[in-house]
């Protein structure tokens, strides 16, 4: 398997796309584009029928660049790298260093596609993918991108570690809306791999993806907390928000922000001091307790007397 490596030698589990499937999805990307741009054409030319030839082949040309290049541009940005083919392929764009693309990433790779793709009939863009080893084209290549899998075989499961339990919940009121997927990915892959990694490297890539997450959530990390218990604790807050959110309060095991804001727990349990106050000896009672009421002893039965065969007088 072929991993992504990023600029701190931390080694992402992601696959990149090889050419059929990717062919398949450019094809796809293709079919939909050009029909879309056919039907905008022709409804164009229809209702512009009194118009001079320079004014029809402007139109021709702005419907060109707005549909077939405008158009996948801006859906790459919006999705974070999926346009119609790729997601029905499994695929996805991705930065070098697993994030996820910005409309710069989507701009370069949608101008050089015009080339590499629709002047070439793809030629181009198949040759590139052919000869580079993670099957990267042109666009790939000057955009920093990188064509990555999303769907693959199921497999061994990565765990990943659990906080600290003096951070487990702590970051409850913490908005993760803005915390894109791809920054995700990256920091649930250093979790799953940190206990491989160099120590400084691993503090130097927590510290990183650290930033990250605090500039997405405009929050501060608790300060003397550890880049990867904070990362940790931040990746259970959001497993337990979509538990909660799928099989409603039973399906969470957060705990409670008052029991998250105790003492962590590496802290060393204070010994019982010793008292001072000398037992004291016990008090007299003010008089004899009373017994235990008892049942009233049996009456002795008297002997049965001989039968003498007299009658006693009345």
């Amino acid at each position: 398997m072929s991993e992504l490596v990023t600029g701190e030698a931390v080694a992402l589990e992601l696959r990149p796309a090889k050419l059929p499937s990717r062919a398949l999805a450019v094809l796809i990307d293709m079919v939909v584009a050009w029909s879309a741009y056919l039907a905008v054409t022709l409804g164009l030319l229809a209702a512009a029928g009194s118009l001079d030839d320079a004014a029809v082949a402007a139109i021709a040309v702005a419907t060109f660049v707005l549909v077939l290049v405008g158009v996948p541009i801006a859906v790459e940005t919006l999705s974070h790298g999926r346009s119609l083919g790729k997601l029905a392929c499994g695929l996805r764009v991705v930065r070098d260093d697993g994030g996820p693309i910005r409309f710069r990433h989507a701009l370069v790779r949608g101008a050089i596609g015009v080339v590499e793709i629709l002047m070439t009939f793809g030629v181009v863009a198949c040759i590139a993918s052919l000869v580079s080893e993670r099957g990267r084209r042109l666009g790939d290549v000057f955009a920093g991108t990188l064509v990555v899998r999303e769907r693959v075989p199921a497999g061994r499961t990565e765990y990943v570690p659990a906080p600290p339990p003096w951070l487990v919940g702590r970051f409850a009121e913490l908005d993760l809306s803005a915390v894109p997927d791809g920054l995700w990915l990256a920091v649930r892959q250093y979790l799953t791999r940190m206990g491989q990694l160099d120590p400084q490297v691993g503090w130097a890539m927590a510290e990183r993806l650290a930033n990250d997450v605090v500039a997405r959530t405009g929050a501060p990390a608790p300060e003397g907390v550890p880049p990867a218990a904070f990362l940790a604790a931040v990746v259970h807050e959001r497993q337990a928000r979509e538990a909660r959110r799928a099989f409603g309060e039973q399906g969470a095991g957060a705990a409670s922000v008052t029991d998250a804001y105790g003492p962590p727990a590496t802290a060393p349990a204070q010994p019982p001091q010793p008292t001072t106050t000398p037992a004291q000896p016990p008090q007299p009672t003010a008089g004899p307790a009373a017994p235990p009421a008892s049942p009233p002893p049996p009456v002795p039965e008297k002997p049965a007397r001989p039968s003498t065969g007299f009658v006693p007088p009345a």
